[in-house]
């Protein structure tokens, strides 16, 4: 594998984020396709560090290692044997295989597993010139085979932990909000680092956090580690040069108006302490407060928040009592835009205000709708 030879890139995203992952990969100069929780784009070695560096919306970057149809396990095996795995995959490599299969003829998962592994391994004995097991002692090469409607994709996986897990979360609540759904809905909005920003149900701190992080231009990667930094076709050195550029490119001398409230306490220490594993503790204004006495001397803000609702922390009686008290304190901002996060579809009526606009999403599981209440326009 040469530096400069083109790769097919696989970014998985959440359904409903699409946009936002085609936006970012499309400003940082690739040409992107989507499908449905899918963004394809073609780049080199160097997009590995570069992309698993700066994904702020995705789950995973992936390489496709090939695409095509089969009805039949022999066509799997020949399908898969004939890709040129050993462009990737040491002789030690360690590919434990995953899958998936919906509404095609090779229904059973665990043997279209045991075709992909078995057809690898033996593509890798015959290359290397191996007899026997393959040790597999070397580094993580997770592999997949999914299925759909009997065309199959083969996936080799670069990022290795979910790049939601960005490394600062030391501590968290009983229900957090993944960091890359969290900077989702914050890039929903036309926020950007010189306007005012609030979250009046802060939790752990993460809505704000990723806020600070896109204010100061800070890789949502730098702090942790991937999969392919051990990889051995993958120079040190792109990883070392992609790691100084996005180091180089922190904005610091920003100056943020992030303000991060919680009725709780301790949620608070815990989101300060977060916020200072991120590096962005100096920019977010912490404090307790309930959101019935929630305001801003602040004009033209932005608010984004997930607070509570049936199901995830408090029964729903309670949870409509908030959104009452929200609706009030929250009413007199009208210069603000307000984006608020629930799975409670009749959030509307307790809030006391029908939303400018509603986009369905996804926490997890869990469907959610994202109420958008846009500020008055200026006359």
């Amino acid at each position: 594998m040469t530096s400069k030879q083109s790769i097919q890139f696989l970014a998985t995203v959440a359904s409903g984020i699409e946009s936002l992952v085609k936006k970012e990969v499309s400003q940082r100069g690739y040409d992107v396709q989507v499908d449905n929780g899918k963004v394809f784009f073609k780049g080199n070695l160097s997009t590995i560090p570069e992309m698993n560096l700066w994904l702020r919306f995705a789950d995973r970057l992936k390489i496709v290692m090939g695409e095509f149809t089969t009805s039949s396990f022999e066509e799997l095996f020949e399908a898969c044997y004939a890709l040129e795995w050993e462009k990737w995959l040491p002789v030690d490599a360690n590919f434990p295989v995953s899958g998936k299969s919906i509404q095609s003829k090779l229904y059973s998962v665990p043997d279209c597993q045991a075709i992909v592994k078995k057809a690898i391994v033996k593509r890798l004995q015959d290359v290397y010139h191996r007899r026997g097991f393959l040790p597999e002692s070397g580094a993580l090469y997770p592999i997949e085979v999914a299925i759909r409607k009997d065309k199959v994709q083969l996936t080799i996986d670069t990022s290795g932990s979910s790049l939601f897990k960005r490394g600062y979360r030391i501590a968290k609540g009983d229900a957090p909000l993944k960091e890359n759904m969290a900077a989702a809905l914050v890039g929903f909005t036309n926020w950007h680092k010189d306007k005012p920003f609030a979250d009046p149900f802060c939790g752990s701190g993460t809505i704000p956090i990723e806020a600070a992080l896109m204010g100061l231009n800070i890789a949502p990667g730098l702090n942790r580690s991937f999969n392919s930094q051990d990889w051995l076709f993958l120079p040190k050195d792109l990883w070392d040069k992609e790691i100084e550029d996005a180091e180089n490119s922190i904005d610091y001398d920003s100056e943020l108006l992030i303000e991060a409230s919680d009725i709780d306490h301790r949620m608070i220490e815990v989101a300060k302490a977060n916020a200072e594993e991120a590096g962005v503790a100096d920019h977010i204004h912490f404090k307790q407060c309930q959101i019935k006495d929630f305001t801003s001397k602040e004009k033209n803000g932005i608010l984004v928040t997930n607070p509570p609702y049936g199901g995830r922390l408090l029964d729903e009686e309670k949870v409509h009592l908030i959104y009452q008290d929200m609706g009030q304190a929250l009413k007199p901002l009208d210069t603000w835009s307000k984006y608020i996060l629930t799975s409670d579809l009749s959030f509307e009526t307790y809030y006391g205000q029908k939303a400018t606009k509603r986009r369905k999403l996804y926490n997890g599981a869990i469907r959610t709708d994202l109420f958008q209440y846009w500020a008055k326009r200026k006359n």
